[in-house]
């Protein structure tokens, strides 16, 4: 996704263009649209669609129609009709592919509707929104004190001011119908211009500020996940997932969107599978489903007075009792259709290097000075011993007692 500038840097850091995804190619932007059909040329006596994209902070995009048949490419900045000034904003694509996307999200391809692009920005245009997007940071915090001194519950997670600095639009989200009536006249006196206020979703708001999933990746919706659809707790029922709102809840507060990705899946293979509400009859007794294995393809019942004793079935053989049951007919017990798989022979486990060990450095320090010390004396005792003749009556102990000759006293001739 990134640009050139974009690149790896020394040591594997990224160098960043610092430009959060307003650099000349596009390539940091979630959204970009490849123009495939930039390489083609239109058939004759066709005029190009006179109509282009156009794309602000935070992804948001919007079309714009071209009065004044300026050459613009992926890339241009350019000064485009506002209420009340003009905006500031980045071409992302041109051509026919802007009337696609137009269908695509049900616009109406009529560029009488569209507003108009005025010129390519100036220098002095791309200063001052350059300007306004550094103060935003700062706007943000002191708008979050003000709410928090207003007593409102709400958090305003981003800040986006208008190219031309005549109005600041606020995101904010809340669980509830939030009063802000005295909130945009404080705001309005302390920032001294226009105030917009908008609400998102919880996962609008988590798309914009990004983060790191459960999975140890960035978050799918502030990365290549441009919808959002809705996700049911039946998604996680159909998966034999823990209904644990702690796991399967995403940064956002909401089940998280992967549980949608495989969805389909589990009910193609749940196609072959029994109703799991219906019980089997045999003439031991009937019998209740209490575990499914999408994986293996095996269903697990329990007779209804004997829930502490399974039997494994496989999914054609439960089928295949319940297709006797519509017949009338009844099976003398489960135990007839299990099928005992061969279960594949596992080596056994070998410690041939010797380090599974965990207390292997566990090892007292006193006791290697006691071995140490043994091996010295025995040492010098094999010397001591080697020295003396094998036929020495005194050779019986090579070991004397220190204090032996300490209490002798000495002769006249010494």
């Amino acid at each position: 996704m990134g640009c050139t500038s974009c690149a790896t840097g020394a040591n594997g850091q990224p160098k960043g263009c610092k430009n959060n995804g307003t650099c000349g190619t596009d390539g940091c932007n979630k959204l970009t649209v490849f123009d495939w059909l930039s390489n083609m040329q239109l058939p004759a006596n066709m005029e190009p669609f006179n109509a282009v994209e156009v794309r602000f902070k935070n992804g948001r995009k919007e079309f714009f129609q071209n009065p004044e048949n300026l050459t613009l490419s992926i890339g241009d900045v350019i000064a485009t009709e506002a209420s009340p000034g003009h905006d500031i904003g980045i071409v992302t694509l041109t051509g026919e592919l802007v009337r696609v996307q137009m269908k695509k999200k049900k616009i109406p391809v009529n560029l009488e509707t569209l507003l108009k692009i005025y010129r390519k920005a100036s220098q002095k245009d791309i200063d001052i929104w350059q300007g306004v997007r550094d103060k935003e940071a700062d706007v943000q915090k002191r708008s979050r004190e003000i709410a928090i001194r207003h007593g409102l519950q709400m958090k305003i997670s981003d800040v986006e001011f208008q190219g031309d600095a005549s109005k600041v639009i606020f995101y904010y989200t809340a669980e509830e119908r939030v009063d802000f009536r005295e909130l945009i006249k404080e705001f309005a006196r302390t920032f001294n211009t226009r105030i917009e206020m908008k609400q998102v979703g919880f996962r609008q708001e988590a798309a914009r500020l990004g983060g790191i999933g459960s999975c140890g990746r960035e978050l799918c919706c502030s990365t290549w996940l441009t919808d959002f659809r809705s996700v049911n707790t039946s998604a996680a029922r159909y998966q034999q997932l823990s209904l644990n709102p702690q796991k399967l809840a995403g940064q956002c507060g909401k089940l998280k969107c992967c549980l949608n990705y495989e969805l389909d899946t589990y009910l193609e293979a749940l196609e072959s599978f029994p109703n799991t509400e219906t019980k089997l009859q045999t003439e031991k007794g009937y019998a209740t489903c209490q575990k499914i294995d999408i994986f293996k393809g095996l269903l697990w019942y329990a007779y209804e007075k004997e829930f502490m004793n399974w039997h494994e079935l496989t999914a054609e053989k439960a089928n295949e009792i319940i297709e006797l049951n519509k017949k009338g007919k009844k099976p003398i017990a489960l135990e007839e259709f299990i099928v005992e798989v061969p279960k594949a022979e596992k080596e056994p486990y070998s410690n041939v290097v010797g380090q599974d060990s965990l207390t292997r450095f566990d090892q007292p320090k006193q006791k290697g000075k006691k071995r140490r010390n043994k091996s010295r004396n025995k040492g010098k005792v094999e010397a001591t011993a080697g020295n003396v003749p094998k036929n020495n009556p005194t050779n019986k102990s090579s070991k004397k007692p220190r204090n032996q000759n300490r209490n002798r006293k000495p002769k006249k001739n010494e």
